[in-house]
C-alpha cells in the first residue's frame, strides 16, 4: 500500500492554525450536515424521547422505592432481564431509570456513529466521490477530519438529548448529565471503531457489517457480565461480572449514573476511540485512495455456471453479510447454551425471591435456562430480521447504480429478479435462526443440562421466523411502491417494531401500541398452552405482502424513484 492520490497535502500532516485549511473543513463539515440532517435528526430526537419516556414511565409506573425494590429483586434473581435491561445499582428512581435505559441508549449512539462513520468514508471511496474531493484543496485528510468533527458533534447532541430528557422528568441534573456524558462516550469510541474499520473492509456492507457486528458483541458482553456478577446484600443492586470490562458499554455503565456519578470510566471509551483513530490515520496516510488494508479478491474471468439464475447472483452478492448474521446467530446459540448452568444456579441474596420466582415458572411449565433462551432468540429474531432487511435494501442499491438495468435486458423478468431475492432472503431468515437453535442445542446438550427439552428448543426457534419475514415482505413493497423510501422506511420500521416490541411494556405504552410490532405477536412456547395465533398472522402478513410486492413489480419501472 504505497502512493497516494489527489494534491500533495495528501500524505502530510495537517497544520490547525491554517486559515485556509480551516475554512475547508467548514466547507466539508457543512457538506456532511447537509446529507445527514433527516438522519441525524432521527437518530438524536429518538435517542432523547427514549429517555424522556423511560424517566416518564418509572414515575408513573414505579412511583415508590418499594415498588422498584422489588423490580430489582426479581431482575436480579432472573438474568433474563439483566442481559437486556442493565446493572441495578439500587431503588432510587434515577438509578432505576439509568438501570433500564442506558445500555439500550449506548447500543443506539454505537450504531449511529459506525454508520455515519462508514458513510463518510469507505462509502464515498467506493462511489468514488472521495477521489473527487482529493483533486481539490481538501486533500485526502482533511475529509476525515471533518468526519471526526461530525460525528463527535453527533454524539454531543445525543448526550445532550439523553440529559434533557431525564432532566425533564425531575432526576437529579448530575446524574442526567452523566448519563448522557456515558452514552455519548460509547458513541464516540464507535465512531473510532467505524472510521477504522473502513480502513480494512474494501466495501461500505462490510465495513458497516463489522462495525455494527462489534457494537452488538460490546452489548452481549455487557449483558453477559450484569447477568452473571455478584448480588449485594441489600437484593437491589450488583457487582459486575468480567465480560462487561471488555464492553465499551459496559465501560459507561461503569459510571454508575445518579448512584456512584463516576467521572473516570469515561476515559476507558474516549481512550478507545481515540486509539481506533490514531490507527485509522496512519493507515490512511500510507494506502491509495479506494484501496483497504484487506484488499477485496480479484474476479474469475468467467462466471461458474451456477450463476446463471438472478436468485445465484443475488447469493453471490450477499454471500458474506447472510454469513455475517448466521454466524451473529450461531454465536447466540452457543452463548445461550453454555450461560444454562450458571442461570440456574444464581440465587438473589432474598431466598424468598428466589423460590417464588421459580415456582411461578415451574407452573407455566418452563424454567430460568428457557427464560434465557427464549430472551437470546428474540435478539436472534432482530438478527434474522435485519439479514432479510438487507436483501431488500440490496435490491434498491442494485437498481439506483444502473446495475439491475443491465440484469433486466437480458432475458430476466421483473417479477423473477424480485422473486429471487425474496426466496433468499427467506432462506437467509431461515438459517439464521436455525443455526441460533443448532449452537443453542449442541451446548445444553454438551453441558449436559436438561433444563429445556429438544422440543421446546426447535419450537421457539421457529417462533422467531413469521415475525422476521415481515421484515423481508413488507419492505419488498415498500420497493415497489415507492422505491425510492426503501432504505429509510425499512430501518425505520425495523427500529420502531424493536422499540414497542421490547422495550413497549418497560415504557407503559398502551397495548394497542405495541401490538403494531410484529414482535410482540411472537410465540413463547411453554408446553400445550402455546398461543401460536400470533405468528400466524404474522405469517399471513409476510405471505401477503411479498405477494402483492411480486405482482405489483410486473408494471413498475425499473429506476423509477
Amino acid at each position: 500500500m504505497t502512493g497516494t492520490t489527489g494534491t500533495a497535502r495528501a500524505g502530510t500532516c495537517w497544520a490547525p492554525g491554517d486559515v485556509a485549511d480551516m475554512a475547508v473543513l467548514m466547507i466539508l463539515w457543512g457538506q456532511r450536515l447537509r446529507r445527514d440532517r433527516w438522519q441525524l435528526l432521527s437518530w438524536i430526537l429518538g435517542i432523547g424521547a427514549f429517555a424522556l419516556f423511560a424517566a416518564s414511565a418509572v414515575t408513573q409506573t414505579y412511583g415508590n422505592a418499594a415498588s422498584r425494590a422489588e423490580i430489582l429483586q426479581v431482575a436480579i434473581a432472573t438474568p433474563a432481564i439483566l442481559m437486556l435491561r442493565g446493572l441495578p445499582r439500587g431503588a432510587d428512581q434515577g438509578a432505576f431509570t439509568f438501570f433500564l435505559v442506558y445500555a439500550f441508549l449506548a447500543l443506539l449512539a454505537g450504531l449511529m456513529s459506525t454508520f455515519l462513520a462508514v458513510r463518510h468514508t469507505r462509502a464515498d471511496e467506493e462511489t468514488g466521490g472521495a477521489e473527487l474531493v482529493a483533486a481539490t484543496p481538501a486533500g485526502r485528510l482533511l475529509p476525515t477530519i471533518a468526519t471526526v468533527l461530525h460525528g463527535a458533534a453527533a454524539n454531543v447532541l445525543a448526550a445532550l438529548a439523553v440529559f434533557a430528557g431525564l432532566a425533564a422528568q425531575g432526576l437529579d441534573l448530575q446524574g442526567s448529565l452523566v448519563a448522557g456524558a456515558a452514552t455519548g462516550a460509547v458513541g464516540l469510541a464507535f465512531l473510532g471503531v467505524g472510521i477504522l474499520a473502513a480502513q480494512f473492509i474494501s466495501t461500505s456492507r462490510g465495513a458497516n457489517g463489522v462495525s455494527s457486528a462489534l457494537v452488538v458483541l460490546a452489548y452481549v458482553l455487557r449483558g453477559i457480565g450484569d447477568a452473571t456478577g455478584t448480588p449485594h446484600a441489600d437484593g437491589t443492586s450488583m457487582t459486575e461480572g468480567a465480560a462487561s470490562w471488555f464492553s465499551p458499554i459496559g465501560w459507561g455503565q461503569q459510571t454508575f449514573a445518579f448512584s456512584g456519578n463516576r467521572a473516570w470510566p469515561l476515559l476507558l471509551p474516549l481512550g478507545l476511540g481515540v486509539a481506533c483513530l490514531g490507527a485509522a490515520w496512519a493507515i490512511l496516510g500510507t494506502r491509495d485512495s479506494g484501496a483497504s488494508v484487506w484488499g477485496a479478491r480479484p474476479g474469475r474471468l468467467t462466471a461458474r455456471p451456477g450463476l446463471r439464475s438472478p436468485a445465484a447472483l443475488a447469493l453471490r452478492l450477499q454471500a458474506n453479510s447472510i454469513i455475517g448474521w448466521a454466524l451473529g446467530g450461531l454465536a447466540l446459540g452457543l452463548l445461550a447454551g453454555s450461560l444454562g448452568k450458571a442461570i440456574a444456579a444464581v440465587d438473589t441474596p432474598d431466598t424468598n425471591i428466589t423460590a417464588v420466582l421459580r415456582s411461578i415458572l415451574q407452573s407455566q411449565g418452563t424454567s430460568l435456562t428457557q427464560l434465557m433462551v427464549s430472551v437470546l432468540f428474540s435478539m436472534a429474531g432482530i438478527l434474522a430480521a435485519a439479514c432479510a432487511l438487507q436483501a431488500v435494501i440490496r435490491l434498491r442499491q442494485e437498481e439506483a447504480a444502473g446495475t439491475a438495468e443491465l440484469l433486466l435486458a437480458a432475458p430476466v423478468g421483473r417479477m423473477r429478479w424480485l422473486a429471487g431475492y425474496l426466496v433468499l432472503g427467506a432462506a437467509a431468515v431461515v438459517l439464521v435462526i436455525g443455526l441460533t437453535a443448532v449452537g443453542t442445542w449442541i451446548t445444553l446438550t454438551g453441558s449436559g443440562d436438561q433444563a429445556m427439552p429438544a422440543d421446546a428448543l426447535w419450537q421457539t426457534a421457529v417462533a422467531q421466523l413469521p415475525a422476521a419475514l415481515v421484515y423481508l415482505a413488507v419492505p419488498a413493497l415498500v420497493f415497489v411502491l415507492w422505491p425510492a423510501a426503501t432504505i429509510g422506511v425499512g430501518w425505520a420500521l425495523l427500529g420502531l417494531g424493536v422499540f414497542l416490541g421490547i422495550f413497549g411494556g418497560m415504557l407503559g405504552l398502551d397495548q394497542s401500541l405495541r401490538d403494531l410490532s410484529p414482535f410482540t405477536h411472537t410465540p413463547v412456547p411453554h408446553g400445550n398452552a402455546t398461543d401460536w395465533s400470533g405468528a400466524w398472522w404474522m405469517l399471513a402478513i409476510a405471505v401477503v405482502a411479498g405477494a402483492l410486492a411480486v405482482a405489483a413489480m410486473r408494471r413498475r419501472e425499473v429506476g423509477a424513484a
